[in-house]
């Protein structure tokens, strides 16, 4: 790990990743609030995207006032896929940090300022926002590490009620714990500055989650290199949010990505364990009707129907739109 990072002047380099895939509804309000960034150096805007049919080169492509690069992708390549040809494209020895951000994302007009100043204290690789619904109520961002006791605790009484209850759960849910600045195990990754130094540390992506558990993957290498995840509640993002908790086919990845990425960072009891766990918690959901937890447990048992997801996902199965 790099002994710390090179952001020292008063308008940080920054340069921003945006993927996108169908996002013409949301991506020109996206461009207009980086627009309006204050306090920083926008040095480019590279919009990656997924093979939209909706139109949503030609949006970005029409800003103004931005310095905009597209790159199409050619295939709905996945999040982290298009974030390796976004980061890519640009110099790194120009710049200071790389923002990811949604195209469902509405930064506040110092946010990226806010974040920078984050990633001036050593060691600090990532640096994330406060992230609000557009009503600005809290929408719980942070996580804990995954690990098998909190899977079984979530399998029981669920995971938000258990992000409530002390460090039972991995989603954070209790909005104090959103007040004050300070590290944190990984956050989503609708919306990340990450410093040059700890990207070049790093190196690409992991490419094979194609969508979800991909920023989980990216935060605890990050730990597990001596980098540190800062939270920065002064850096507010406002993120509409998708279909992940109501969409059966991404509720089935993000649960059978969850504990792929469990079995590669773990030895095989705690893996068997971890997958037991959520499987029980997605079981008696199915059981109780929910039909994202039906399809989720018959793909944590099933490697034709977890091919068949991708399948879908990627456009090899019908079309599917969302991003993350």
């Amino acid at each position: 790990m790099s002994a710390g990072n090179d952001i020292a002047g008063a308008r940080p380099r920054i340069a921003v990743v945006i993927v996108t895939f169908n996002s013409g509804d949301v991506l020109e309000d996206a461009l207009e609030s980086l627009r309006a960034q204050t306090g920083i150096d926008l040095t480019a805007v590279v919009v990656a995207d997924n093979a939209s049919t909706d139109g949503s080169l030609g949006i970005a492509e029409a800003a103004d006032g931005l310095p905009i690069r597209t790159i199409q992708t050619g295939r709905n390549a996945g999040y982290a896929a298009a974030i390796n040809i976004g980061m890519d494209a640009l110099d790194m020895r120009k710049i200071d940090a790389v923002f990811l951000m949604n195209p469902d994302c509405r930064l506040q007009p110092d946010a990226l300022h806010r974040l920078a100043g984050a990633l001036r204290e050593p060691g600090r690789g990532i640096a994330v926002p406060l992230i609000v619904n557009p009503d600005g109520t809290l929408q719980p961002s942070l996580r804990r590490r995954p690990a098998v006791g909190r899977a079984i605790v979530e399998a029981i009484i669920g995971g938000n009620r258990a992000g409530r209850i002390g460090a039972l759960g991995e989603l954070v849910m209790d909005s104090r714990a959103y007040r004050e600045p300070g590290p944190t195990a990984w956050a989503t990754g609708a919306a990340m500055l990450i410093a040059t130094d700890a990207i070049r540390d790093l190196g690409p992506w992991d490419e094979s989650f194609l969508l979800y558990s991909e920023e989980t993957e990216y935060c605890l290498r990050a730990g597990d290199r001596g980098w540190t995840i800062w939270y920065e509640p002064a850096a507010v993002v406002e993120h509409i949010g998708g279909e992940s908790g109501t969409n059966p086919v991404l509720a089935a990845l993000v649960v059978t990505n969850k504990v792929e990425l469990f079995r590669r960072r773990r030895g095989a009891p705690a893996s068997w364990a971890y997958h037991a766990a959520v499987a029980l918690g997605e079981g008696v959901r199915a059981l109780l009707g929910r039909r994202t937890a039906r399809t989720a447990f018959t793909a944590l048992f099933s490697a034709a129907r977890r091919r068949q997801i991708r399948q879908t996902i990627t456009g090899e199965a019908g079309p599917l739109k969302e991003i993350r």
